[in-house]
């Protein structure tokens, strides 16, 4: 099959449309778009659920600092916590540092 003069007119102005700008773009939305599903929306949604348990820690409850030290909350207030580590010897810890609450079924 030949290949006329408009064909060969009309292909060249098709190529010339595509810019590999815009596939470019579109590669770096699909990077983006997977950087957010895998990296920034799970962390942000872990930080979430850390933030709703430091704001749900109540007096009794028993928690893990950051450091390791292990206690029972005896008074709440907003940012501290008076914990308990052992009888009659109680610390203040910033709220912020508490890594977990102890449930009772991991005892």
């Amino acid at each position: 099959m030949f290949i006329t003069e408009a064909m060969a007119a009309t292909e060249a102005a098709a190529a010339a449309e595509t810019s590999p700008m815009a596939g470019f773009i579109v590669q770096l939305i699909l990077v983006f778009a997977i950087f957010y599903f895998l990296l920034i929306r799970p962390q942000q949604k872990k930080m979430k659920e850390h933030e709703n348990m430091l704001n749900a820690i109540q007096p009794k409850d028993e928690i893990i600092t950051g450091g390791g030290i292990y206690g029972r909350v005896t008074k709440a207030d907003e940012d501290s916590l008076t914990v308990e580590i052992a009888k009659g010897v109680e610390i203040k810890v910033s709220r912020a540092t508490v890594r977990e609450v102890v449930s009772e079924t991991k005892k």
